[in-house]
């Protein structure tokens, strides 16, 4: 390889970006409309839940269990119904996703000492709403339950109740349990996948539907100087939107980088060359521009938005899944990420993860310059 005649297919490249519009809008606005979309529009964290109350008591106990409810953030009380028919309309037009029905004999049963059921409704067309919202109604219940028995015990002259075991939560590398503190780091992957793979996907297609190949092939340039030339430029483009990004997750969205600039940039490197090798090859199989793209948006953008750890936890996946998940370049460069975002974990405990990107590099990397051949067929 001479790197005279790669500098000059680099240089060539370089000027077919900067002449190309769409590649630079996607260079410089994708990235930011990733972040920002992934930022603030996906969230797993459920608040302000909309909630109705049928009081069937109405005394002062039962209004302080309402009154709990309206003070709790994952609540927001939208309606007070009078009776199941208004109840069961407010659910059914989408104005509650969960309902709260006191009894009538709330009040008396609580100062007896016995239990009492209060009944949560809730709208389970949405699992995940469905649980945490039965799950928060029940630690606001408790919380009133344990407030309850403390009282009756004291009205009645009975000493606290016997000591219970009880669950002492410490929550490591994200104490507020947000979750776009996990999502906007693992952002980066999604937007080095997309972006470094639809970019060279439309590399060699676009000199064959410009008709420009045929001059490429009658120039002395290898296959691989052809390879080195054209993925140099996205390269550098890639590492300067790992830059963009990762200042947007610090400086933007307020989630704190422990680990080693170096190491992240060292692994966003090789997965770089994985996901550009990875288009180059689809634009040398597609030969079309409109197919490549295609093809790179299935290949990369799904897998690395469902498959890689993400959003879903591989571990809960079905055991073939986890299988298909270890070829998937995302999948280790999403826990690279995490893991020095939020852990700050050294480079040592990083090792598995970087020797399987360095192990996609090198395989996409032999496969592409291995499928290009300089001549018309």
């Amino acid at each position: 390889m001479r790197w005279k005649r790669t500098v000059a297919m680099m240089r060539k490249e370089a000027i077919q970006i900067l002449r190309d519009p769409r590649s630079l809008t996607i260079v410089f606005v994708m990235p930011i409309v990733l972040m920002l979309v992934f930022g603030y529009g996906v969230s797993l964290d459920i608040q302000h839940i909309a909630t109705c109350v049928f009081d069937r008591d109405n005394t002062p106990q039962s209004r302080d269990l309402i009154a709990r409810f309206r003070a709790s953030p994952y609540f927001n009380v939208v309606e007070s119904a009078d009776n199941y028919r208004e109840l069961t309309r407010a659910i059914d037009a989408g104005r509650a996703r969960l309902a709260i029905v006191i009894p009538p004999d709330f009040a008396r049963r609580l100062s007896e000492g016995g239990t009492v059921p209060v009944q949560a409704i809730v709208d389970a067309t949405d699992d995940n709403t469905a649980n945490l919202g039965i799950n928060y109604s029940e630690g606001v219940i408790r919380a009133f339950s344990n407030q309850v028995q403390l009282d009756w015990r004291e009205r009645n002259g009975l000493p606290p109740a016997s000591p219970v075991l009880r669950v002492d939560e410490r929550t490591w590398f994200n104490e507020d349990l947000e979750s776009s503190v996990f999502i906007v780091p693992a952002v980066i992957a999604i937007v080095m996948a997309v972006v470094g793979t639809f970019l060279t996907s439309l590399t060699i297609a676009r000199e064959w539907e410009r008709g420009t190949m045929e001059q490429l092939i009658s120039t002395p340039v290898t296959p691989l100087e052809i390879l080195v030339g054209k993925l140099v430029p996205y390269f550098v483009i890639g590492m300067a939107d790992t830059a963009l990004c990762a200042s947007m997750a610090v400086n933007w969205f307020g989630v704190e980088f422990h680990g080693s600039w170096t190491v992240l940039f060292l692994s966003t490197a090789l997965f770089l060359v994985a996901v550009l090798t990875l288009g180059y090859f689809l634009s040398v199989v597609a030969k079309s521009q409109l197919a490549a793209s295609q093809l790179a948006l299935v290949t990369t953008f799904m897998p690395a938005f469902l498959l890689s750890g993400f959003l879903f936890p591989i571990e809960q996946m079905p055991a073939a899944l986890q299988w298909i998940t270890h070829v998937i370049p995302a999948r280790y460069y999403v826990t690279l990420v995490k893991a020095l975002f939020l852990k700050g974990a050294p480079a040592a405990w990083l090792r598995p993860q970087l020797e399987a990107l360095a192990i996609f590099a090198l395989v996409l990397g032999a496969a592409a310059t291995t499928i290009f051949h300089k001549r018309l067929d």
